[in-house]
């Protein structure tokens, strides 16, 4: 499979098509950012450790009979997907009261949320991601009823499996975000899932090995990134 013309970069991804049609090469850098880009950084291994995670994390939901838009490992920091007709919308499901939640609802950060808390926010880095419902969803045509649906449903499977997987492993699943995309007549799960994109601690000490190490300055990002992988069987090396 050769690459082809950069389609798209992302914070911390670049998207290339390829000479396959319907299928893009999904490049996962180095780069790391916090606040919508006002803090940068390079980290070491971070993209070779991410794509690694997602593609391992991909597969384990594919053996649920979650589809998704992962295809195969090409290189060490780039994945083969299915080019999806992205839906501009995140689904985020919240286990634990931490990060935006309490800032917004003045929450007890740490608090268990029984049952789990679900919200869509827009795709839109210079409006900050706002949030949004379904009544925004259905009123601007960003996805049909079914849709909405299908993408609520499918974020609470995937909830439900992979807290079990982290649980297994000493850690809670606090929250994370997901990303859908139409191919071929279907909705699958595109993007990724990494700990970039959600909120993993240890169940012992509560100790945070995801992205808000980088956050807040606590150091050990990518090596919390990699304690994380070796826990749940991901093979770096």
């Amino acid at each position: 499979m050769q690459r082809g013309e950069h389609l798209y970069a992302g914070k911390a991804k670049s998207v290339y098509l390829t000479d396959v049609p319907n299928l893009l090469i999904m490049h996962f850098r180095n780069d790391t950012s916090a606040f919508d880009g006002e803090k940068v950084a390079q980290l070491e291994r971070k993209g070779m450790v991410n794509n690694k995670f997602n593609a391992f994390i991909m597969q384990k939901l594919e053996e649920q009979g979650i589809k998704t838009h992962f295809e195969k490992l090409l290189t060490e920091d780039e994945s083969v997907v299915k080019r999806l007709e992205m839906i501009p919308v995140e689904c985020v499901v919240r286990n634990i009261a931490t990060g935006s939640l309490c800032k917004r609802l003045g929450i007890t950060d740490g608090i268990d949320l029984n049952p789990p808390v679900f919200e869509f926010f827009l795709k839109d880095d210079a409006r900050h991601d706002p949030m949004v419902n379904e009544y925004h969803i259905r009123s601007f045509g960003w996805a049909e009823d079914r849709e909405i649906e299908f993408m609520k449903t499918t974020t609470f499977k995937v909830n439900d499996i992979l807290q079990g997987l982290f649980m297994q492993h000493g850690m809670l699943l606090v929250d994370f975000k997901l990303e859908f995309g139409r191919y071929q007549g279907e909705l699958l799960l595109g993007d990724e899932f990494t700990p970039d994109g959600c909120r993993i601690w240890d169940a012992t000490t509560r100790e945070k090995l995801d992205k808000d190490r980088f956050r807040r300055n606590l150091g050990g990002v990518v090596e919390a990134y990699e304690e994380v992988a070796h826990r749940i069987g991901v093979h770096l090396d």
